[in-house]
């Protein structure tokens, strides 16, 4: 398979990519870059290279998922280029192909589509109170665990309509609006997606030792959900660089 022209097939790519001079623009207004070895200059200029063997390395790699799509990319680049888009189609390309189970942060994708994904199509919210769990999320802090903990009690006070009928934050949402939602994924090739993020996902966590029991790999999705190992950011690329 010619990676490139796979990619140049996604219309976020023929969007994003124009003629990129590399002059870092996009880099130097990026969040992203301030806090993870992470350059949109660099990934714009390997595929514009169509350098098969590098955009291959690109889709394995934890570079593509560092992004957080904010677009500001959009708004600086002299020639209308976005890397934000092109991470787009590359990190499409990557699910397609299996290739994100190649790394850390690609992996937590099956976790996205359980979690995020699932909660899209099936309730409607992208996020959902009960989905916090605490012990999973300690970066809510004990605030957070204490809402979780006296969650009806808070959104009453709040005013919320918590899986309530009706209008108001939290209302459960319509069955023809989820109906809708259901026809979008379903037409627009996302629940194909979804099946290839768990055929992939599947047999990677074979590979690390882990079976499906009678959970569904849950092990598995717990391990990439909590498993940092720590050589995401700039500080620690910085102080492991060869002088």
């Amino acid at each position: 398979m010619e990676l490139y022209l796979e990619l140049s097939k996604d219309i976020r790519f023929a969007e994003g990519l124009k003629s990129c001079m590399n002059c870092g623009i996009c880099t130097a207004i990026c969040p992203a870059a301030e806090f993870y070895d992470y350059g949109p200059r660099i990934i714009a200029g390997i595929v514009q290279s169509k350098d098969e063997k590098r955009i291959e390395e690109l889709l394995k790699s934890e570079t593509i998922w560092y992004c957080g799509e904010c677009m500001s990319c959009k708004t600086r680049c002299p020639r209308g280029n976005t890397p934000g888009l092109i991470i787009m189609a590359l990190r499409s390309l990557s699910q397609e192909l299996g290739f994100f189970t190649e790394s850390e942060k690609g992996r937590q994708q099956l976790a996205i589509k359980r979690t995020v994904g699932e909660n899209v199509v099936y309730k409607g919210y992208c996020v959902l109170p009960e989905s916090l769990i605490p012990e999973l999320h300690p970066e809510l802090g004990p605030v957070g665990e204490w809402i979780y903990e006296n969650s009806e009690e808070v959104y009453k006070r709040v005013g919320a309509n918590y899986k309530g009928d009706g209008e108001g934050a939290l209302r459960k949402i319509p069955q023809e609006s989820l109906d809708e939602i259901y026809r979008i994924f379903e037409i627009t090739g996302g629940f194909d997606r979804f099946d290839k993020i768990e055929h992939f996902s599947k047999i990677k966590a074979e590979t690390m030792g882990f079976s499906e029991g009678e959970d569904d790999y849950s092990d598995y999705v717990n391990h990439i959900f909590t498993t940092n190992n720590g050589k995401h950011n700039r500080q620690y690329f910085h102080s492991h660089a060869k002088l």
